[in-house]
């Protein structure tokens, strides 16, 4: 599967598998939280588009590699995307 395919909902149970907390939902819009005890919270949301737009995937992934603090590329490998 290549970038231009990424769904929403698989890139929400991808984030969950990293740490990230479904905290509500409206509409097709899915926001994740990702908490630590060293910094505040981290939010993301995810449309549960089917497939995402690739500006779109490409800004959470950028957000998403911040918060983790790892590379784009990384997350990438890690996420199986």
């Amino acid at each position: 599967m290549g970038l231009k395919d990424v769904n929403g909902d698989g890139l929400v149970k991808a984030l969950v598998k990293q740490g990230y907390i479904i905290t509500r939902q409206k509409g097709s819009h899915i926001r994740l939280t990702l908490s630590s005890i060293e910094e505040p919270d981290k939010h993301i949301t995810v449309p549960a588009h089917k497939p995402l737009k690739y500006g779109t995937l490409l800004g959470i992934l950028k957000d998403v590699s911040g918060h983790l603090k790892i590379s784009r590329e990384e997350l990438i490998r890690l996420l199986k995307l």
